[in-house]
């Protein structure tokens, strides 16, 4: 049953943040990709996987399904307890798919509308949905931002997606208490806030000065020091410096944990702390880097040792470094000695870890077609990617209300 239902989807994501800029949810798109001799895809199938995978602290779901035959698959599903499922405002102009709307919400399904905030459905319909996820117009979005506090012209207590700005996006969560926002301003957030160079995350230095205090394994020194591209980056900086006086460069960071050894690292840490970078605005733009990073190395040949998949780990975590840094990306891999094949991936776009990396960008949109692209051009498994999608998203945490 895992095998036929995701070998018929091409799935993407899409993190949804909470007003704490924290992880609060997957927006999961499910397009269906059925070839000849195959069964459409069949929503129960694709929850009873999910329900499999997923556990207590996996993030909560909004299933995005893009054809209608796997909408309406969804919406017949008879338990209460299946993911959110998301229904775009242009499937209500079926009447088959608007029947199904008003007989799952009345069975007690989840359900978001999806569209534009300026052309929301009638009352009577919207009555059928607990929650929207409303883009937003230019003109509501100046409107906003120009409005006096508690006058705002958005909805309360809604999802918005593509928020274009940090000021619309505080405007969202301060002034409309927004459950959450789909996707994120990167590109602004670090743009508003390079009147300095970029910091390493305060939580995760004092998380790794923690794991010091208690003794634990260079495994969690690693786990922590790769959540954060700044800090690893720096890290690799500094161990291959001229103070370490080292004849061959360190490329990994576990080799050079190994090498600084607990005193040196925690002092080097100590050092970092006063600088380090506490903007709540960033946590989305350094999560979203680690999701990349953790999806690329499980998209590598399964059977690759560990030593080689964390390399690949490093390549997705630092394919956005020239955005963090201001700088180009050729550079600032320059400057220390990785693997050309990190170097070649993202700058040349060439090599054996192109492929992943690719993919991995890939599956952050909806583009199914691009997705299909990628798996003929490289002899992916379509099957295996949205295994490997699915289970990366189940292991994220989230802090459950």
């Amino acid at each position: 049953m895992l095998q036929s239902v995701l070998r018929s989807l091409v799935l993407g994501y899409r993190p949804l943040w909470n007003h704490e800029r924290r992880l609060a949810g997957i927006e999961l798109y499910a397009h269906a990709h059925v070839q000849e001799g195959m069964l459409p895809p069949d929503g129960a199938h694709l929850l009873r996987t999910m329900r499999e995978l997923w556990s207590s602290t996996s993030p909560p779901v909004l299933i995005a399904a893009q054809t209608r035959q796997l909408l309406c698959s969804l919406l017949d599903h008879p338990e209460r307890v299946a993911p959110w499922i998301e229904v775009r405002d242009h499937w209500l102009q079926d009447a088959e798919v608007l029947a199904r709307v008003q007989a799952a919400h009345r069975r007690g399904l989840k359900l978001v509308w999806r569209g534009d905030m300026g052309r929301q459905p009638a009352p009577d319909i919207l009555d059928c949905f607990d929650h929207c996820l409303l883009s937003i117009p230019p003109e509501f979005a100046l409107a906003a931002l120009q409005s006096a506090p508690g006058a705002s012209p958005l909805p309360a207590r809604q999802m918005f997606e593509n928020v274009p700005s940090r000021a619309l996006v505080a405007h969202c969560f301060d002034q409309c208490d927004a459950l959450a926002l789909a996707g994120w301003p990167a590109e602004d957030v670090v743009y508003s806030l390079r009147r300095q160079p970029l910091q390493p995350a305060h939580e995760v230095v004092l998380a790794l000065l923690k794991a010091i205090d208690e003794e634990q394994s260079i495994e969690s020194f690693e786990d922590i020091l790769s959540r954060d591209p700044i800090l690893a980056y720096r890290f690799l900086t500094h161990v291959n410096s001229a103070a370490f006086g080292l004849r061959t460069g360190i490329s990994s960071l576990r080799r050079g944990l190994v090498l600084m050894g607990y005193g040196t690292l925690q002092k080097w840490l100590a050092q970092q702390l006063p600088h380090a970078d506490t903007e709540p605005d960033l946590r989305p733009v350094r999560e979203s880097m680690v999701m990349r990073a953790e999806l690329t190395s499980r998209l590598l040949d399964a059977g690759v040792e560990n030593d080689l998949r964390r390399e690949v780990y490093l390549c997705g975590l630092f394919s956005q470094l020239d955005l963090l840094l201001g700088e180009p990306l050729g550079a600032i891999l320059r400057r220390i000695p990785l693997s050309d094949r990190i170097y070649d991936a993202n700058v040349l776009h060439t090599g054996p870890y192109a492929p992943p990396l690719e993919m991995a960008c890939a599956l952050e949109t909806e583009d199914a077609q691009a997705i299909l692209q990628l798996c003929e051009t490289h002899e992916y498994d379509l099957e295996d990617v949205n295994r490997c999608l699915l289970r990366m998203l189940a292991d994220l945490e989230v802090k459950h209300p």
